[in-house]
């Protein structure tokens, strides 16, 4: 059957998830920026005012995304990409700076941030590339050639410097694993992470001394397969030399609002009234939600204005302090069930560009959801994530709605696939 109209072929059940969480997002965005005196709804000077004009321009994107021919997508995405790529270059002449970053453009009182639209585009020429019957990651040429498409956008946000967008970039990994790239690529990138933290924990001598037990252990039990002690040798060498790297990068490499961060984290003498002032509050604002919450606009931690950005970066603490244990429960039940739903749909594709791209989706949008609310409760550094389709602001906004549209028409013309 070809030809079939959007309407009977979308997949509602994603379209539906997608309203609701929006609707949530928009209510949650009023509640914790309501000024004393209300207003209406639409009154721009007001930021649920340009949040709601944000979600009515959502609209028409919706329907060109819908009926534009699905192959332009898969065709046109090294333009895409290419385009991103420009935006990002032309940053560094054109861009504003805000808290230390240049990673926005600004046009009157609209501000763009190019890399969150970046985010598509890359998932769209990785999904291309990787379509290609040729294409085999488990030969290296093919491997570089996936991660330089995904490094070349890191590499530009992490000049800005932004950290946060570009850890975003660094998670399609797990779609480059899923498409057969190497498992040690991963699991050295989270060794990597560990023992970061732990150097900076640890005296980085009694670290070395473990690990070398460990590779001893491990050559000694695996006489069955091939060893070469050489490799051993090299790899103790790096991890050594990666160790005791970690001291002299966190004083001298990383900026001071960094270290601030990882300090949060992991460290003793934080000053609550200082550094740790928005992640002190964003706890108790989600603790004191309790099991049911306090009710719609009762938030006092909200109406107080004691937690910062707490319309963007930090909306989820409004859902704890408001809707309690159960309200959070149901967002989070909601973003799963809209992940998963998307990885079953991209499971269903009859091509692997689909496939792939909804992996991308489904990664790009889960660890948006999994980085924003874990540094809430100290699980993760604050490094400034937006929560998809709940924390306000136009760029993210679009961006999101763009990703996942492209996807559902994408999952639509399934149905027109030889």
């Amino acid at each position: 059957m070809k030809n079939q109209s959007i309407g009977s072929s979308i997949d509602w059940i994603t379209l539906l998830l997608y309203i609701a969480l929006v609707i949530m997002g928009w209510m949650t965005i009023y509640s914790a920026s309501l000024p004393l005196e209300e207003t209406s709804i639409f009154d721009l000077s007001q930021i649920y005012g340009r949040q709601m004009l944000f979600i009515g321009l959502t609209i028409p994107i919706i329907f060109i995304i819908l009926f534009t021919e699905a192959k332009l997508f898969e065709r046109f995405s090294f333009v895409f990409y290419g385009i991103g790529i420009v935006l990002l270059l032309g940053l560094f002449v054109f861009g504003k700076t805000i808290k230390g970053q240049t990673n926005w453009y600004q046009f009157g009182g609209f501000g763009f941030q190019p890399s969150e639209f970046v985010k598509t585009a890359t998932a769209l020429l990785l999904a291309k590339y990787l379509s290609y019957s040729q294409i085999n990651l488990k030969h290296t040429k093919d491997q570089l050639i996936g991660l330089a498409i995904v490094g070349l956008p890191v590499f530009l946000i992490l000049l800005q410097p932004d950290a946060g967008s570009a850890m975003i970039f660094i998670s399609l990994i797990f779609v480059l694993n899923r498409e057969g790239l190497p498992s040690w690529y991963f699991i050295s990138g989270i060794i990597a992470i560990a023992l970061f933290f732990l150097s900076l924990l640890i005296q980085p001598l009694y670290i070395i001394i473990a690990i070398l037990i460990i590779m001893i252990v491990h050559y000694i039990l695996n006489r069955k397969i091939s060893r070469n002690p050489i490799v051993y040798g090299l790899i103790y060498l790096v991890i050594v030399a990666f160790s005791f790297s970690v001291n002299y990068v966190y004083n001298n490499v990383l900026e001071s609002h960094q270290k601030d961060r990882i300090n949060v984290l992991i460290g003793d003498d934080v000053d609550m009234k200082k550094e740790g002032y928005n992640l002190n509050q964003s706890m108790i604002a989600i603790g004191s939600g309790g099991l049911l919450g306090k009710g719609y606009l009762e938030g006092t931690q909200t109406k107080g204005g004691f937690v910062p950005e707490q319309h963007t970066d930090y909306i989820f603490t409004t859902v704890g302090e408001e809707w309690g244990f159960f309200g959070s429960t149901l967002v989070i039940l909601l973003f799963v069930t809209l992940f998963l739903r998307i990885i079953y749909l991209a499971e269903n594709q009859k091509t692997k560009f689909s496939r792939v791209y909804g992996y991308c989706v489904a990664t790009y949008l889960f660890t948006h959801f999994f980085v924003n609310i874990a540094m809430l409760i100290k699980l993760f550094p604050t490094i400034g994530v937006p929560l998809p389709f709940f924390s306000y602001g136009g760029s993210s906004l679009w961006a999101f709605t763009i990703l996942l549209f492209i996807f559902i028409k994408l999952d639509a013309n399934k149905v027109n696939e030889w």
